[in-house]
């Protein structure tokens, strides 16, 4: 049961992320080197050639030469020494891939641990509500208090940040199962109460809040645009994983029948 488990959540989470990379790359990575722009006029001088070239194209602004990127960062940051970050371009790519294959196999473990306990049989159907669960609590709900930010973007103190996305999805995880899955009067109170906790208790904001140049039509559509992309690739993960296990299952079958 593990391996069929292990197994099924491999290849949903591969699945998803395939799903979740390509509409990374095509709706919000140029949104993104859009943001990266505004972050100093050395960064926007050496990319602006290859982000004209073809505005029309969303993969043309990411084949951009690493030593570009470079030249702007140096002459940003004014000779400080910078973290390293993959180069725009193909690295780029390559790590953003990367990132989301392993987050995605990690939720996929998480959903299938979360049907284990309910003792829920996974199919495609209940892989797609318990995903769509998912969706609400790690994605949804800490975007009311904490949207998806561009490049630039003033924002609190990130063990701030973290503290309260955790607290909001372990919040509103416990809030859903109270009100979904125990479905009695208490419990559905209790588990409002929980959901709406932490965005009483108030997200951590920055309180510098005039000095970025990001233009918030496009503040606004990269949070849109992530919650959906969120959306797709949870619920690739929950139908993924009910059907894999399916298919592992048969395959099981048919081996012990032979």
């Amino acid at each position: 049961m593990i391996a069929r488990l292990l197994s099924a959540a491999l290849v949903a989470g591969f699945l998803a992320s395939v799903v979740a990379t390509g509409l990374q790359l095509a709706l919000t990575s140029p949104l993104i080197l859009q943001a990266e722009t505004y972050e100093g006029e050395g960064a926007h001088a050496a990319l602006a050639p290859f982000l004209d070239a073809a505005p029309d194209a969303p993969f043309a602004a990411l084949i951009v030469p690493a030593h570009a990127h470079a030249h702007g960062e140096g002459g940003h940051d004014h000779g400080k020494a910078e973290e390293w970050q993959p180069a725009p371009g193909l690295q780029r790519m390559a790590f953003t891939g990367l990132a989301t294959l392993v987050g995605g196999v990690g939720y996929a473990l998480l959903l299938a641990a979360v049907m284990l306990a309910l003792r829920r049989e996974p199919t495609p159907q209940s892989g797609l509500v318990v995903g769509i669960a998912g969706f609400l609590a790690v994605a949804l709900a800490p975007a009311i208090g904490l949207p998806p930010e561009l490049p630039g973007m003033g924002a609190a103190p990130l063990v701030l940040r973290q503290s309260w996305w955790l607290m909001t999805v372990i919040a509103t995880g416990l809030g859903l199962y109270l009100i979904a899955v125990r479905r009695v009067p208490l419990t559905i109170l209790g588990g409002l109460v929980l959901i709406v906790a932490p965005h009483l208790a108030g997200a951590p904001q920055s309180v510098d809040t005039v000095s970025s140049q990001v233009p918030p039509a496009a503040a606004a559509q990269f949070a849109a645009r992530s919650l959906a992309i969120g959306f797709v690739f949870w619920a690739v993960i929950g139908l993924a994983y009910g059907w894999a296990w399916g298919l592992f299952g048969r395959e099981a079958g048919t081996r012990a029948n032979a």
